[in-house]
């Protein structure tokens, strides 16, 4: 059993971070184009290097409390392989991507040094 923590829906507003790499570009830009349709979220840039904290390609998804019950599930249900980060965004960058920060499938180490 995991012991990774399941996303819960207690926040205002989220981000979820699709990572992938060249192999996988194309189904994650797919996956993440239909949870804009979908779900009627924004869908960032498809990013081919790592951002910020993430040390992999990624493509953020930003979504609210009220999207959360479906989308977050959809998202499980269709990454296939891919890891997604998910976590809160309550304005305190180190907490959210540590305290608030759940993961649909393997987590990945984060770049936290830029928050301290």
């Amino acid at each position: 059993m995991s012991d990774i923590k399941r996303p819960i829906n207690i926040h205002k507003a989220y981000h979820a971070h699709v990572y992938f790499d060249a192999d996988s570009l194309s189904f994650a830009t797919s996956l993440c184009q239909q949870a804009g349709q979908l779900f009627g979220v924004k869908i960032g840039r498809i990013h081919e290097k790592p951002v910020g904290p993430h040390p992999k390609w990624s493509c953020q998804i930003l979504f609210g409390k009220k999207e959360f019950e479906k989308l977050v599930p959809w998202l499980d249900d269709n990454r296939q392989q891919l890891s997604i980060l998910v976590h809160a965004q309550t304005g305190n960058d180190l907490k959210d991507h540590t305290d608030h920060a759940y993961w649909l499938g393997d987590d990945v180490k984060l770049n936290l040094s830029m928050f301290y």
